[in-house]
């Protein structure tokens, strides 16, 4: 049913897991088998048994817990550590159901990783989340495995889209798709960062010019989502003849950000093969 999903494991509820975690709880739609996740210690694991409809398990005080919560779900989603991945899959294998999915949530771990631990007939599906999905505004990346049917993303879609867009990829793009949704906070972040010493710049105290600056960036995004134009409708419509705004971005054009921005995400994709590469 479309407002509902099947039972949930997160193994390795950490900062991501639990963000995704929260977000289907806040979301409200119905869990038919419920939710277990785990985590290696008792603090992290209190946390999550507060939220409804949560089994929160400790790994230091129930060592086969990874193994009880993922034979409990339909879908088990993998947020350890990268380097941790290839055991915690050998170590569920056989506790997985036989029509279970299994998301990754781990960076640079490939879907053939999956496949040698888990078996070639697993159904599996790489995500690539970012950061803003704490608060329901991510964009998760979603690549499909051989063994993974159109029903098996529709039902991981669904349960992305609950802390907020997603997009269906092939593998080979989830890397460029890092720098882009993945790394992309930063970039935000970082113009946040220098308009806001411009201000200070120009005589404001640090607390006006964060006001500002960061309410202008959050303004200016609302705006965007609600009035559904193109971005280069907005920036028209700001940007009058001959005006002051109009001043400011040719000196932004002359410093060739469209060459910066690329050359940025270029950087971004060499060092994903780096890592994958082992560098």
């Amino acid at each position: 049913m479309a407002d509902s999903l099947p039972a949930l494991a997160f193994l390795g509820a950490g900062s991501m897991g639990g963000a995704i975690l929260r977000g289907v709880v806040a979301s409200g739609i119905r869990i038919d088998g419920g939710i277990v996740a785990t985590n290696r210690t008792t603090d992290k694991a209190a946390a999550l048994a507060e939220l409804d409809g949560v089994t929160s398990i400790a790994l230091s005080e129930t060592a086969d817990g990874n193994l009880r919560a993922a034979e409990s779900a339909r879908i088990v989603l993998v947020g350890v550590k990268p380097a941790m991945v290839p055991d915690l899959l050998r170590e569920i294998a056989p506790a997985l159901a036989d029509d279970a999915i299994v998301v990754s949530l781990a960076a640079g771990v490939t879907l053939q990783t999956f496949a040698d631990n888990l078996g070639a007939d697993v159904r599996v599906i790489r995500s690539m989340p970012n950061t803003p999905s704490t608060v329901g505004k991510g964009v998760t990346g979603l690549a499909a495995g051989a063994a993974a049917s159109a029903e098996d993303l529709a039902l991981v879609h669904r349960l992305f889209a609950t802390v907020g867009a997603v997009v269906e990829v092939p593998e080979s793009q989830i890397d460029a798709l890092s720098t882009i949704s993945g790394s992309g906070p930063a970039y935000v972040y970082l113009l946040i960062e220098e308009l806001t010493k411009a201000a200070v710049g120009m005589g404001f105290s640090n607390d006006d010019a964060r006001t500002m600056v960061e309410q202008t960036f959050i303004g200016a995004t609302a705006l965007l989502d609600a009035s559904g134009e193109e971005p280069s409708e907005l920036r028209r419509r700001v940007t009058s003849p001959k005006g002051t705004t109009e001043r400011a971005v040719a000196v932004l054009q002359d410093a060739h950000l469209d060459r910066t921005f690329a050359e940025a995400a270029d950087a971004a994709l060499a060092r994903a093969g780096e890592l994958a590469a082992g560098a």
